[in-house]
């Protein structure tokens, strides 16, 4: 029930979707939910490594996200709130799951699509890139994938994880450090 007055043609921002929803009309929540939901899907999917656990815990933080959200300080930052209640959702699943056997994100993935001369060479790497990220510390692949998949600046990295900009920087160069020797020497690169 948005405002009829507003075009169809208008796309509404986060803190104006926010105060419509905080007024009474929760069909607007559907709207920030479809704004996110692939991009967030990716991040937790390479947080946790498998799309079950990923999506119950996107699930989850759309959930958490619009029973709080009232709580949200600054409704224009909207995805930057969300984000981090789902990377917090992602450390407790990645918690609990810890003692199953991880496994890795598929091959038919399109984020790492990679073009080189043989289709069996991309799967390859996709695979290898996989592996690579769920062995890292989860707060490597956490600073790696903010800063390099959702290429977010170092200073909205610090407000959605709570860590300082020097703490981050420092996990993206040791996580891009252990990925590099994972892919290129093929060992399993223990954390440093």
């Amino acid at each position: 029930m948005l405002d009829a007055r507003v075009s169809p043609c208008v796309e509404l921002s986060d803190g104006a979707l926010v105060d419509i929803v905080l007024k009474g009309d929760s069909e607007a929540y559907a709207k920030l939910v479809a704004r996110y939901r692939d991009r967030y899907a990716r991040f937790a999917l390479h947080m946790l490594g498998n799309r079950e656990d990923a999506e119950e815990a996107l699930q989850d933080a759309f959930v958490r996200g619009y029973r709080s959200l009232h709580r949200c300080g600054d409704p224009a930052r909207f995805g930057s709130w969300l984000l981090a209640i789902l990377a917090n959702r992602c450390r407790t699943a990645g918690g609990r799951n810890s003692r199953r056997e991880r496994r890795f994100v598929s091959a038919e993935d399109r984020h790492y699509a990679i073009a080189l001369d043989h289709p069996a060479d991309a799967s390859a790497l996709r695979e290898e890139i996989g592996r690579a990220l769920s062995r890292l510390d989860v707060d490597q692949r956490e600073a790696f994938l903010m800063k390099h998949v959702e290429e977010m600046e170092y200073e909205q990295m610090a407000v959605v994880t709570g860590a300082g900009v020097s703490a981050l920087k420092m996990r993206v160069k040791r996580a891009c450090e252990r990925m590099r020797r994972m892919l290129t020497e093929g060992e399993d690169a223990p954390a440093r």
